[in-house]
C-alpha cells in the first residue's frame, strides 16, 4: 500500500450545498411560492405533492408524514399492527426500521440477508418466521430491490403482510415494477440525502387501498375524523409545505438524477473489478438506483484512512447490527446469529456517488482505491 499523498481533488462523502446550487432557481421560486401564500402546514403543496408522488411510486394513494421512520411506523399501523406481532427484518438494516417497528408498538424479529445483495430473501426470511410473524418488512438497502417476488410467496403462503421500507429505493424496480408496488403499503424517507431528498425530514407512505390511506391520514394528524375529534389514538406527523415545495421541485429531476448515479456506479465497477474487494450484486430482473455505492474489503478501515488522506470522504453503512444494538438487547439475539450482517458491518465501506459529483472527482475515488491495492490506474 503506497501513495499516500493527498489528491489534487477533494470529494466529500456528500454535497448538499451543490445539490441546491444546481436547481437554485427552481427551489427558490418553490420556497418564495409557499411564503407567499400564507399556509405552511397540510396545504397546496402537500396536497400537490401526494398526487404527483404517488404517481412516480406507482400507487393510487401517497400520505406525506414527518419522516420515513413514522412513514414505516403509521404504515404499520394503518395495516393493523399492535402489540405482540412480529415484524421481520433483515438485521442488517438502519435503527430507523427497528425504530419504526417499536412505534408501532409490534416486536421485530430478525433474518439474516443473501450474501451477494445484502437484502432479505425469501429462504432466510422464511427460516425466520415464527407463528407471531405477521408481517414481512422488505428494506431496499443501498438502492436495489430485496427479494420482492420470493416474499410477496413467502407472505401469501404464511398469511402474514408485505410491507416495504423504499428509503433507499426511489425509482429502482424489478420485473419493471417499481419497488413501494408490490406491499400493501411502503414507506418513503426524504432525508436531504436520499435520492428524492427535502431539505429537512420528510416521508410518505403510499399504497394502492383507499382504506390504508384514510386510516394513515387519520394516525399521521392526532387521528382526527374532523378537527379536535380523535378517532383512534395518532400522532403529529405532517410534511410542512416547504418541504412540500421543495420535493415538487425536484421530482421531475428524479429519473435524471438516478441514471447518473448508474453512470457513476458503472465507472466503479468497471474500475474494481479486478481489485480484492466485493462489489455488491444487483438482484436478477432489478434497476438499482445507487442511492449507496458498497463495496467490501478486509481492511476496510484502513482503506478507509488512506482513502481519506488522500481527501476522498467514506462512509460506513451499518457500523452495528440491530442485533447487536445495546437498545435491543432485550430481543436475546447473540453475536454470530447473522454471520452475514456481521461479515458486512465489519467490511462494508460506502464510496461516495451522488449527480454532482464531478467525472474528475470520480476519477479521483478510482484512482484512490487502486492505489491501495498498488494497482494502476
Amino acid at each position: 500500500m503506497t501513495g499516500r499523498t493527498a489528491a489534487a481533488v477533494s470529494v466529500p462523502f456528500g454535497a448538499l450545498a451543490e445539490d441546491y446550487r444546481a436547481r437554485r432557481s427552481e427551489i427558490d421560486a418553490a420556497v418564495r411560492r409557499v411564503l407567499e401564500s400564507g399556509r405552511f402546514i397540510l396545504g397546496r403543496e402537500v396536497e400537490a405533492f401526494e398526487a404527483e408522488f404517488a404517481a412516480a411510486a406507482g400507487r393510487r394513494f401517497a400520505v406525506a408524514c414527518n419522516s420515513g421512520t413514522d412513514a414505516l411506523a403509521i404504515a404499520l399501523k394503518a395495516c393493523g399492527a399492535g402489540e405482540g406481532d412480529e415484524v421481520l427484518l433483515p438485521a442488517n438494516a438502519c435503527v430507523p426500521v427497528m425504530a419504526a417497528v417499536r412505534l408501532a408498538g409490534a416486536t421485530p424479529r430478525l433474518a439474516d440477508v443473501d450474501p451477494e445483495t445484502l437484502t432479505l430473501d425469501e429462504g432466510r426470511a422464511g427460516a425466520a418466521l415464527s407463528g407471531r410473524t405477521k408481517f414481512l418488512m422488505a428494506v431496499h438497502l443501498y438502492g436495489g430491490p430485496a427479494d420482492l417476488e420470493g416474499l410477496a410467496r413467502l407472505a401469501a403462503a404464511s398469511g402474514a403482510t408485505l410491507l416495504e421500507d423504499c428509503a433507499q429505493s426511489h425509482g429502482s424496480s424489478l420485473a419493471e415494477r417499481p419497488t413501494g408496488s408490490f406491499g400493501r403499503a411502503a414507506g418513503y424517507s426524504f432525508y436531504p440525502t436520499k435520492n428524492l431528498g427535502a431539505y429537512g425530514d420528510g416521508g410518505a407512505i403510499v399504497t394502492e387501498e383507499p382504506e390504508v390511506a384514510a386510516r394513515a391520514r387519520k394516525i399521521r394528524q392526532y387521528g382526527w375524523r374532523a378537527r379536535d375529534v380523535s378517532e383512534r389514538e395518532g400522532c403529529n406527523s405532517r410534511l410542512d409545505e416547504i418541504q412540500a415545495a421543495i420535493l415538487r421541485a425536484k421530482l421531475p429531476t428524479l429519473s435524471e438524477d438516478n441514471a447518473r448515479r448508474r453512470r457513476i456506479a458503472q465507472r466503479y465497477d468497471e474500475a474494481l473489478a479486478d481489485l480484492p474487494v466485493r462489489r455488491l450484486a444487483i438482484r436478477a430482473g432489478g434497476v438499482s438506483v445507487r442511492h449507496l455505492y458498497p463495496i467490501r474489503a478486509e481492511k476496510r478501515d484502513v482503506l478507509r484512512d488512506f482513502l481519506a488522506a488522500r481527501g476522498v470522504e467514506t462512509a460506513i453503512h451499518y457500523p452495528l447490527p440491530l442485533h447487536l444494538q445495546p437498545a435491543y438487547a432485550f430481543l436475546g439475539y447473540r453475536e454470530g446469529d447473522f454471520p452475514v450482517s456481521e461479515e458486512a458491518s465489519r467490511t462494508l465501506l460506502s464510496l461516495p456517488i451522488y449527480p454532482t459529483l464531478t467525472g474528475e472527482q470520480v476519477e479521483a475515488v478510482v484512482a484512490g482505491v487502486r492505489a491501495f491495492f498498488g494497482a494502476r490506474t
